[in-house]
């Protein structure tokens, strides 16, 4: 089976080429989210690690929902942080609330340099459609 190369209606505008998840017999592999507006681009994104926390999150809720998937299907995340000694805390306090107690999916979070638009955090994730 080839691959399925998803552009997802309502979610974020790209800010590089890229498609918003690609699936291959049941993975899904949704690309990195900013905390951007899916509604309009060309607004600034939020102050605070935990505002765009919540906006990434949300983001990425759109485009699992828009396969047809959930957070509940997620089974490995990536998170990199721009200011990983400041903000690892309260992204942590933040990102424990949107998975069920003893359903966290695998993860590495890492520190970078620079983000695009000026991030704070951005997460991309795979997730296992079931049945």
């Amino acid at each position: 089976m080839e691959p399925i190369f998803h552009m997802i209606s309502g979610a974020p505008a790209p800010v590089a080429p890229y498609s918003h998840a690609v699936e291959q017999d049941g993975w899904l592999f949704v690309t990195g989210q900013l905390a951007t507006d899916p509604d309009d681009d060309s607004r600034a994104i939020p102050e605070g690690i935990e505002a765009q926390t919540h906006k990434v999150m949300d983001n990425l809720r759109c485009v699992l929902k828009g396969l047809d998937a959930g957070l509940e299907q997620v089974v490995m995340v990536r998170v990199f942080l721009t200011a990983f000694e400041r903000d690892y805390a309260p992204f942590n306090d933040i990102y424990r609330t949107y998975f069920g107690s003893g359903r966290l999916p695998a993860r590495t979070t890492v520190g970078v340099t620079a983000l695009a638009r000026g991030g704070l955090i951005e997460i991309d994730l795979i997730a296992r459609r079931t049945g």
